[in-house]
């Protein structure tokens, strides 16, 4: 356990932020795997698409996923929907 105060504080951050963070990627893998489910069935899969675009462009608005890798997610995500 740290002795130095601003590492407590920092400590103390660095959970409320990792929940925080936590519950939006969760949230995007459920979103990302819908998508995936609905393809392979055969279902259609533009409104569930356009909210898996929503959330991958929200995590990385607030940070939790790097510009970068919003992009690529979303852009693999729309050629695997392609390719079926």
């Amino acid at each position: 356990m740290a002795n130095i105060k601003s590492q407590k504080k920092r400590n103390r951050q660095n959970q409320v932020r990792r929940q925080r963070n936590k519950t939006i990627t969760s949230d995007l893998k459920t979103s990302i795997r819908r998508v995936r489910e609905a393809a392979a069935a055969g279902e259609p899969t533009d409104e569930l698409m356009r909210a898996a675009q929503k959330k991958i462009d929200t995590a990385a608005a607030k940070g939790v996923l790097h510009p970068s890798t919003a992009a690529r997610k979303k852009s693999r995500l729309a050629s695997s929907l392609n390719s079926n």
